[in-house]
């Protein structure tokens, strides 16, 4: 098999021609993305549920909407949180570098990470940017996001810090294509439903 270019921490964007309900106007975060396969949560599924009903002592730290969001079709009883750490990483003598990050947060990407919540929220709370707590993820098996890239499912783009914790989720699909500098920023004007164009 073809050695598999990362797009860990890229943002996959569904396309108008994505069929599957579970990803209609998705905006995904990659977190994860090799040969062995991909994962990722989606970011403008946000839920009814609170984020204090479920994990009580990270409510405080969630950013607004304070809801847990559906990240996607797979493991719906997990929960995973990201969150962005503000500033640049540095390694263990303070020089700029690469390093992990505080103590309960993984680095995934630039400032995006996951938080272990099983560690005591105390240990982030001063450092977290932005927290987002997520139901489920988005799964795809080896090879299988290569074949929906190649069929046209998804448009791949950059993300930013913001993303994350976007204070308007249902907007996120529109904004994220809107920024955009080339052909894809005209696709943010398709219309929801193309019959009524």
């Amino acid at each position: 098999m073809a050695e598999v270019s990362s797009l860990t921490g890229r943002l996959l964007v569904a396309t108008p021609a994505l069929a599957d309900p579970n990803f209609d106007r998705a905006v995904v975060l990659l977190l994860d993305h090799d040969e062995e396969g991909s994962l990722g949560v989606v970011l403008n599924r946000p839920t009814p549920v609170g984020v204090a009903d479920i994990l009580e002592s990270w409510a405080a730290l969630a950013g607004e909407p304070g809801v847990v969001f559906q990240g996607g079709p797979v493991s719906l009883d997990s929960a995973l949180g990201v969150a962005v750490v503000p500033g640049e990483p540095h390694d263990q003598d303070g020089t700029p570098g690469a390093d992990d990050g505080p103590l309960g947060w993984r680095r995934v990407h630039g400032a995006i990470g996951l938080v272990d919540l099983e560690a005591p929220p105390e240990l982030l709370a001063t450092v977290l940017g932005s927290l987002r707590i997520f139901a489920g993820y988005a799964g795809w098996g080896p090879g299988q996001l290569e074949d929906e890239l190649v069929e046209g499912a998804w448009y791949v783009v950059e993300s930013e810090p913001g993303d994350v914790s976007s204070p308007d989720p249902q907007r996120l699909w529109r904004a994220v294509l809107r920024r955009q500098r080339n052909e894809l920023a005209m696709v943010a004007t398709y219309p929801d439903d193309p019959s009524l164009n």
